[in-house]
């Protein structure tokens, strides 16, 4: 069975471009300045349409997480355990991802991590590395 995938959208596609090169980002609002991830062709604060792209530091700390021990479906049964953190970005955006290493990595509330990108089926996804 293959992993589930996104599929990029008119306003998504700016963001996925992005990740294939290495680059993690996002949307701010030049008429509010409100930052958001999830590309929208709408300001979520003012709905204003005059947003602007910006190239991510990349560097955010974990707020939440979750080992999963057991596999949502059979895509990723080879793949368990493996950690889901919520990390607040620098920039001033929170973005779900995959930590590297698994179940393996230890993992704090408030811990430093920087954003890469691992390549699945062709496509870069975002994920968080610990940092020392």
């Amino acid at each position: 069975m293959s992993r589930p995938l996104p599929r990029p959208t008119a306003d998504t596609r700016h963001f996925w471009d992005g990740c294939a090169t290495g680059e993690l980002r996002y949307q701010r609002c030049a008429h509010c300045g409100e930052v958001q991830l999830i590309p929208r062709s709408l300001c979520s604060a003012c709905q204003h349409a005059d947003l602007e792209w910006h190239r991510s530091g990349g560097q955010g700390r974990v707020l939440s997480y979750t080992v999963v021990h057991r596999a949502p479906t059979p895509a990723f049964k080879d793949e368990t355990p493996y950690i889901i953190a919520l990390v607040d970005m620098s920039e001033g955006f929170r973005l779900m991802v995959n930590v590297r290493g698994g179940g393996a990595t230890p993992l704090a509330i408030g811990q430093s991590v920087r954003i890469g990108f691992r390549e699945i089926e062709g496509m870069a996804l975002p994920e968080a590395q610990v940092l020392e």
